[in-house]
């Protein structure tokens, strides 16, 4: 496995603890892995379940309890890595880094915002608790293909994208000139959302076309609905193929076999061996 950063330098301690943290090819980094996947799935339970008002009434003081216990673990956690990179403020801009900060923001913001007034904002914040989740991401290698997948595919997305909402704003303004404000398509906004709703076959049914034109133009946005559904899909599935036959050309050593090399890998993980590229 390449890791995005390397341990910072100085003392031993924090290059060891750098692969305990960072690594997963040993027992230490494995069992820390373990712990932290345990501690994350366990503090999203008590989120959950302190979102149930019978729950809450009962129990709320051992939530809270467990909450403060997870928070605490993941800050040491989070500074711990902050102290074993060789660049902390890159690895805190990073992706990792912001998931890490936002699994243990919540709870300390909501120290500052007491009172009736801000009830919501804290229980906005408590939820954001379950942002936790992604911090299981980076233990799960298909992850990294799935992201991957997605950054390659990304402009033919964002073209995709564009198409679409032209498409919208087209039919919301031509079913607000034919429907009008009486049939509830009070404005282009509110066109615009009905037509989403219908080019994505969800049909709520809160705005409903009564004209014979309005029916008709509602059906070929049906039509093309279910016509471009697939494309994104299509461009992911493309994509991802082509990222996982390229995941698939490992390189083996010639010494002891090993095939877990990555493209870039010019020693054997296992047993040191200078790796040929290309070699099957």
């Amino acid at each position: 496995m390449t890791l995005p950063f390397r341990p910072a330098t100085g003392a031993p301690w924090r290059a060891r603890w750098f692969h305990i943290i960072f690594g997963h090819d040993d027992a230490p980094g494995r069992l820390f892995d373990v712990v932290l996947i345990i501690a994350i799935l366990s503090s999203i339970l008590v989120t959950v379940l302190d979102s149930v008002s019978d729950l809450h009434d009962r129990m709320s003081r051992l939530f809270y309890v467990l909450e403060w216990v997870f928070t605490l673990a993941f800050t040491a956690e989070y500074l711990m890595r902050i102290t074993v990179v060789n660049k902390p403020r890159a690895y805190m801009r990073s992706f990792f880094g912001i998931v890490d900060l936002l699994a243990v923001l919540p709870t300390y913001l909501s120290l500052f915002l007491v009172g009736s007034q801000y009830l919501l904002v804290v229980r906005a914040l408590r939820i954001l608790r379950i942002l936790r989740i992604l911090k299981m991401t980076r233990y799960v290698d298909e992850s990294n293909l799935l992201w991957s997948t997605l950054v390659r595919s990304r402009h033919k997305i964002l073209i995709f994208v564009s198409t679409i909402l032209t498409l919208v704003l087209i039919f919301g303004a031509l079913m607000y000139l034919i429907e009008g404000p009486g049939n509830g398509f009070s404005s282009i906004p509110k066109s615009m959302y009905w037509a989403i709703v219908t080019m994505t076959t969800v049909g709520f049914g809160d705005i409903t076309p009564h004209t014979m034109l309005g029916q008709i133009l509602t059906s070929v946005i049906m039509l093309v609905g279910y016509s471009i559904i697939a494309v994104p899909t299509g461009i992911f599935a493309a994509e991802l193929a082509a990222g996982m036959r390229e995941a698939r050309r490992r390189i083996r050593c010639a010494s002891c076999r090993l095939d877990d090399h990555e493209a870039d890998a010019h020693f054997c993980r296992r047993c040191g061996t200078a790796l040929e590229h290309g070699a099957d």
